[in-house]
């Protein structure tokens, strides 16, 4: 006997109750160790980073890691799952700050930086113990007793080796360079962190007009030695136009910017040298731009009053818009950064470079060397000056009417500024996509400054030919996103100016500037002169800032420099960082390298699954992992991504304490596919498990019921599917296999999506398709050999399924597999985690018996179609149905289903028409007398609607079952008890009884029907019936003899 399912099920009850068993009998694990000595299949979990409650947009990667891993473990491979957690970095320090109010890097300083990393340390410790309890609950087998935890000294000692091995190949460099910069964070950041943090926004676009130094156009070499020569007379083309009245008008070059905050910074403006430019006139100045852009920047009053060379522009100084020495900020020459005098009639140059673009803005670019890297490569290359009037947070400096302010706040004062001395053309607002810090969202700021860079470029070819190496999923990836980041690689800047990381590992002497390398602890420990090292050893800052040597060289004190590295550079050592290796752990390392598997989302092309790359590449020279899933995001009912910003984070929690684990999952696995964006909604996941976790447990739970009253025993049947000459069986059992193949396919190819949604509609064919047109053999009183069949076959359709569920949905799936194998065969395997992954049997797959059994299912959903077109149930019998089919084989196929598609659609007769065009068929869907038509582009149907009193009668006996049905259930009667039925009504509905007594006998197990009051006790309903009223009643039979049991037997 099974145990009794209850059709009522809760699924967050039933999968406490599931979680408690895997934990009392250590079923992950054993699962685990089962498969010791088994093909290693390498997983790599990217780690979460231990800034904040997980949220449900978290789940969808754990999902899908743990699909693989599970089926993987389930077809014989050893899958040992590592926990890791990222605890460094921006994240959890932004987290720490808003914990105690900070808005500003300087006041981390004032309350100290050991208290500040010790609140970082128990946060992130504090978010680990809430991501394992999320794990857990998720069902996602992962082995967090032993993770890897970026902040562990061993973890970090592992990372030191990294980059010295990297120092040692001469990959690794300090250099001036401009680096994207977060005034928020105080620091700066890599390319591909700014890849995470672009959006749209609003800013000013503004053209500015430049005043060209009066009368003389400066020689090419800038130096303002030369030949004067008058503009207008050098640029004027008598032929076309003539200047005004006055030569002494002010000539400007008009450059367009977005950024006005860093007009205080120009030291240059850059033209095309071969382009065309226009000298436009008016009765109060002179305007040079680019000649093709006139029309697009619709100049009011001016005309073309000759035209000159971008290369003879060169010739040309204009004055500053801010001479720098008037508002206390330095001016430094480039390449050498040393500082300028103070010049009254300071000039700047108008320089040719190959990067001016004619398709935007006028033809001429502001430079400000100071931010920008194009504007600094430019810089250097010229010699041009350099003036930087933002500090490292983000607001101007010097005394400015508007220093002090923010630059995006100072935006508005400089155009002002620029408007009251005539100098500002035209103001606009324009939309463009600006990158902002990816954990702050404060708007970068391109920053001139030293920072310490791996070197990526050197392995750039490695790193694209490793990629051909690597299987994505989806495949457009590696050559789409992943491809295009890497053709762009530029070098990683991976020095960060904070105090939560692991720190850089290099050593500087006060005294000659030599640098050193740190490889591991004990190499640390062997410097001559050696302070400062505390125990118990702590690796983060402080304590290291404390640890000094002298200096190999010159004797002098060698410190350690300042800077944390790149938390991102963290997670990418994860390979070798999680075994500290080379320290130790060597076996486990090369056992464990390359990856088979990883699997997150889509943004990590530029997070995780770079610095992976990036790593490995500058390491090893070869790729270190394999396959990856890449998928889209969670994002939430109105389509917009889910963040704690936004305040739309749904709690896990929540959502599965309302649905379970099994719905979150099955609603994340069919919605879309892997790559796709995912709506959520609470709503939706409810739908998604109504339509098929319901389904299936309804199934099991039908098949446990009647197989319990029947005492079904599957070890005397196991068989009986195999032997049974039923079609239905015959077509369920191919399917089954197919579809066991394909979800092995699928599931092969990491695409557990589509290996769900057959499953999903396997099992609503199962429940609405093969079980409803077995009912009867299920409901018969003898046990005979159909009967068993029927049974057998439903068994082995729902072990089957159980298995094939347990890596998608392991809580049902556990709880079938335990009632249905576990609870009759003790010798079973303890759980279905387990077992092995089924196998097709491919002997069994009848293709054109389930393409036969579709047609018929299809045939008779349009049948359906037709009723509801028409508004008659399907309870009301209707006498013939015409349908049109194209081929002979489709003819065949449903002559031999006619009987299915009869009861499915409730007719009397069918008819097929062969046709081969629609227009030769005479149905339309326009009217046909008595007819309704359903179909679509290849079938078609026409449902006589014509109702005979018979089949009115007919249809009435069958609502009357109906009726009855519904109040057994609504009596708590069980499915076997039989009972008494009363009635009570007038003599039309008394005659459809009478008429067909023994159907509604049969359907109701009703020993009499009587038409009699109903006695004391018996559960009562009046009703109404095609306008008839029937009082209906019933009561259960006691069985008190062997004669009424004997009798009921064979009812």
């Amino acid at each position: 006997m099974f145990q009794k399912v209850d059709s009522k099920i809760i699924f967050p009850q039933l999968e406490e109750s599931i979680l408690r068993f895997w934990e009392e009998h250590m079923i992950f694990p054993r699962s685990v160790a089962a498969r010791k000595g088994a093909p290693h299949y390498v997983f790599y979990e990217g780690p979460p980073t231990a800034n904040g409650s997980p949220g449900v947009h978290h789940v969808l990667s754990r999902l899908f890691k743990d699909v693989i891993c599970r089926y993987r473990t389930m077809k014989g491979y050893y899958v040992p799952r590592k926990a890791g957690w990222d605890t460094h970095g921006l994240p959890v320090e932004l987290e720490v700050e808003h914990s105690l109010g900070f808005t500003s890097k300087s006041q981390i300083e004032d309350y100290g930086v050991r208290e500040f990393n010790e609140h970082c340390r128990r946060s992130a410790l504090g978010y680990i113990r809430e991501w394992e309890a999320m794990t857990r609950r998720i069902g996602y087998w992962l082995d967090i007793e032993q993770p890897y935890i970026t902040m562990d000294n061993d973890y970090i000692e592992s990372c030191w080796w990294i980059i010295k091995e990297l120092w040692n190949k001469g990959l690794v460099y300090q250099g001036y360079k401009v680096t994207p910069h977060c005034p928020r964070c105080g620091t700066s950041l890599s390319s591909h962190e700014v890849a995470l943090g672009y959006a749209d926004a609003e800013d000013p676009s503004v053209y500015i007009k430049f005043k060209v130094v009066p009368p003389v156009i400066a020689s090419p070499d800038l130096s303002g030695r030369g030949n004067p020569i008058e503009i207008p007379r050098y640029a004027r083309n008598d032929t076309s136009c003539q200047f005004g009245a006055d030569p002494g008008l002010p000539t400007y070059l008009l450059a367009w910017t977005t950024t006005p905050w860093t007009l205080p910074g120009n030291t240059a403006l850059a033209v095309a040298p071969q382009a065309e430019y226009s000298l436009m006139a008016c009765p109060q100045d002179y305007l040079i731009l680019a000649r093709t852009i006139i029309d697009r920047i619709k100049l009011q009053d001016y005309t073309e009053a000759g035209i000159v060379s971008g290369e003879t522009l060169t010739s040309l100084r204009y004055e500053p818009l801010f001479n720098p020495h008037n508002f206390d900020v330095l001016r430094l020459s480039l390449p050498s950064l040393n500082p300028q005098k103070p010049e009254e009639s300071l000039t700047y140059p108008v320089i040719g470079a190959d990067f001016v673009s004619l398709e935007e803005g006028t033809g001429i670019v502001h430079i400000a060397p100071a931010f920008g890297e194009v504007d600094f490569n430019i810089g250097m290359e010229k010699g041009l000056d350099f003036v930087q009037p933002v500090d490292l947070e983000g607001k101007i400096s010097g005394s400015y009417s508007f220093a002090a302010k923010f630059v995006k706040d100072a935006d508005p004062l400089i155009l002002e500024d620029l408007k009251l001395r005539k100098l500002l053309y035209r103001s606009e607002k324009i939309i463009h996509t600006y990158p902002f810090c990816w954990r702050c969202d404060s708007p970068l700021l391109y920053y001139a400054k030293r920072s310490w860079y791996i070197k990526t470029t050197a392995v750039k070819d490695r790193l694209i030919s490793g990629n051909a190496e690597i299987n994505w999923h989806p495949d457009y990836i590696k050559y789409g996103r992943f491809g295009d980041w890497l053709e762009n690689n530029v070098d990683w800047a991976f020095s960060r100016e904070r105090y939560w990381g692991t720190p850089l590992n290099i050593w500087r002497c006060s005294s000659c500037a030599n640098c050193e390398c740190i490889g591991s602890v004990d190499e640390l420990k062997r410097k001559a002169n050696l302070q400062g090292l505390e125990t118990p050893l702590d690796l983060h800052r402080p304590y290291i800032d404390k640890v000094f040597f002298s200096c190999s060289k010159c004797g002098g004190e060698m410190r350690r420099v300042p800077e944390v590295i790149d938390c991102w550079f963290d997670s990418g050592a994860m390979p070798i960082a999680q075994w500290h290796y080379p320290f130790e752990n060597e076996d486990k390392f090369k056992e464990n390298f390359p990856a088979d598997f990883i699997c997150e989302a889509i943004d990590q092309t530029r997070g995780w699954f770079y610095s992976l790359h990036a790593i490995a590449t500058l390491l090893f020279n070869e790729p270190c992992f394999k396959n990856v899933l890449c998928l889209g995001h969670v994002l939430d009912a109105q389509g917009e991504k889910m963040s704690k910003s936004r305040g739309n984070v749904v709690d896990p929690e929540t959502v599965i304490n309302s649905y379970g684990a099994d719905a979150l999952r099955w609603y994340m696995l069919v919605s879309a596919t892997p790559e796709e964006n995912h709506r959520f909604s609470t709503e939706m996941v409810l739908e998604t498990m109504k339509k098929f976790l319901a389904t299936l447990w309804n199934s099991y739970s039908f098949f446990t019921l009647y197989a319990n009253i029947d005492c079904f025993t599957p070890r005397s049947s196991q068989d009986e599917e195999s032997q049974s000459t039923s079609l239905l069986d015959s077509w369920i059992i191919s399917q089954l296999n197919r579809l066991t193949f394909e979800v092995t396919k699928a599931l092969d190819n990491y695409n557990p999506t589509s290996a769900a949604r057959q499953i999903e509609k396997f099992v609503d064919d199962l429940s609405n398709w093969y079980i409803r047109r077995s009912r009867r053999r299920f409901w018969k009183s003898e046990n005979d050999g159909d009967k068993l069949a029927a049974y057998s076959t439903l068994y082995y359709c729902l072990v089957t399924l159980s298995r094939l569920l347990a890596p998608l949905t392991p809580f049902i799936a556990e709880a079938i597999y335990q009632n249905l194998v576990r609870s009759i065969d003790p010798g079973a395997k303890e759980s279905v985690h387990l077992t092995d992954f089924p196998v097709a049997d491919e002997a069994k797959i009848d293709d054109e018996l389930n393409r036969d059994v579709e047609l018929a299912m299809k045939i008779s959903s349009l049948g359906r179609a037709a009723r509801a077109k028409a508004g008659i149930k399907v309870r009301q019998p209707l006498s013939s149905m015409v349908v049109k089919v194209e081929s002979e084989e489709e003819e065949k196929a449903l002559n031999r289903l006619t009987n299915d598609i009869l009861a499915e659609v409730n007719i009397k007769e069918i008819s097929i028409v062969l046709c081969l065009r629609t227009s030769d068929f005479g149905l339309r869907t326009s009217s046909m007398p008595g007819y309704s038509v359903a179909g679509d582009a290849k079938y078609q149907v026409a449902l006589n609607t014509q109702l005979t009193p018979e089949m009115l009668c007919e249809g009435m006996s069958r609502e009357i079952v109906r009726r009855l049905q519904n109040m057994r259930r609504a009596a708590g009667f069980d499915v076997a008890d039989y009972i008494i039925t009363y009635y009570q009504t007038g003599e039309q509905v008394k005659q459809v009884v009478l008429n067909f007594a023994d159907y509604i006998k049969q359907e109701t197990l009703s020993w009499e029907l009587l038409d009699a009051p109903p006695p004391d006790g018996a559960y009562s309903e009046k009703h109404y019936i095609s306008g008839n009223e029937i009082l209906l009643a019933i009561s259960k039979i006691k069985m008190q003899n062997a004669k009424i049991q004997s009798k009921m037997q064979n009812f």
